[in-house]
């Protein structure tokens, strides 16, 4: 055997709650079972805002028979990150970290996972790689300048900066906020009439109050065109130059089907979203299962850690089946 050619019955690509709970079930039926992350355990959860609340309650977020207890009705970023590191301990997971998966072949009847760290061969393959990791394109003159930023983690650093946030969903009004909350001059810019009607009914009245009073300043109808050093141009009929330090791009995210469709699984190309069978989860290609948000493509509000984390008991029973 090849010095770089590790052997599993399993591998899952992705270390979220989904990903988790096919290793956990893999274990259960004795399935040598390895997790490959890019990352840090639960990556994507863990590069959430700093003060992200979730608004599941912690027992709709329990993996593998292990309680999850929080300080709060409702967990916090942090919390959550640290209940699923206890989960990876308490089950003594195999997880990889620092493990790009370049690409998946078919290879004898299995599957070869190709690395940045080496070559892993398996009879079958999960694809839990999540959805909040691949931001929508954002491409005017000047979008790849360091001020313009991608992913929100927390505020504090940008007190009393001219920031302004890009967006109209619940991540642009949640990121204007806490920039607001921690001394920045917030402007919001969307490309509609007004808020997404999907704004979480709790943070609504929030985000409305602040821009009414004038706390956050809000530009609709409008597009940035181009950013620039210290300023962006906007486009709200005329062109308007708004002094600016940092720019929030938060406009959403889109599914990473790269690696399903490198394998040959057939791609539905208007949601992005894999072709599968939902009572087993397994694509078009024999051995090759989703899990998690992967799943659903674009409609991700069909698939949350709620029910993505029963996806790994129907994926090792159509295993064990075999």
């Amino acid at each position: 055997m090849s010095a770089n050619l590790n052997r599993c019955e399993l591998v899952v690509v992705g270390s979220g709650p989904a990903g988790l709970s096919c290793a956990i079930e893999a274990k259960r039926a004795r399935l040598s079972c390895v997790v490959l992350e890019k990352g840090s355990l639960a990556d994507a959860i863990r590069r959430f805002p700093v003060n992200t609340t979730f608004f599941s309650t912690p027992d709709l977020l329990e993996i593998g028979g292990v309680p999850f207890l929080s300080s709060g009705f409702r967990p916090t970023r942090g919390e959550v990150v640290r209940y699923y590191q206890k989960v990876a301990d308490v089950h003594g997971l195999d997880v990889a970290f620092e493990r790009h998966v370049e690409g998946i072949g078919r290879d004898n009847g299995g599957f070869e996972v190709r690395t940045n760290k080496g070559r892993y061969r398996a009879g079958a393959v999960v694809v839990a790689t999540g959805y909040f990791d691949r931001p929508r394109p954002f491409v005017v003159p000047g979008s790849d300048l360091p001020k313009v930023i991608r992913f929100f983690d927390e505020g504090a650093h940008y007190f009393r900066r001219r920031v302004a946030v890009v967006g109209g969903r619940n991540s642009a009004v949640e990121t204007a906020l806490d920039l607001f909350r921690c001394g920045a001059r917030v402007t919001l810019i969307h490309r509609g009439s007004d808020l997404s009607e999907g704004v979480k009914y709790w943070i609504l009245p929030d985000i409305e109050n602040r821009i009414r009073s004038g706390e956050i300043a809000a530009l609709f109808k409008a597009r940035v065109t181009e950013v620039r050093a210290d300023s962006i141009v906007v486009d709200q009929g005329k062109s308007l130059e708004l002094p600016n330090d940092y720019l929030f791009v938060m406009i959403g995210y889109e599914p990473d089907i790269t690696l399903l469709a490198q394998a040959g699984a057939e791609i539905d190309r208007d949601a992005l979203a894999p072709l599968h069978n939902p009572d087993t989860m397994e694509t078009t290609v024999k051995g090759l299962y989703v899990a998690g948000s992967i799943a659903a493509g674009r409609h991700n509000n069909k698939i949350f850690i709620e029910n993505g984390r029963m996806h790994g008991e129907r994926i090792v029973k159509s295993l064990t089946n075999r």
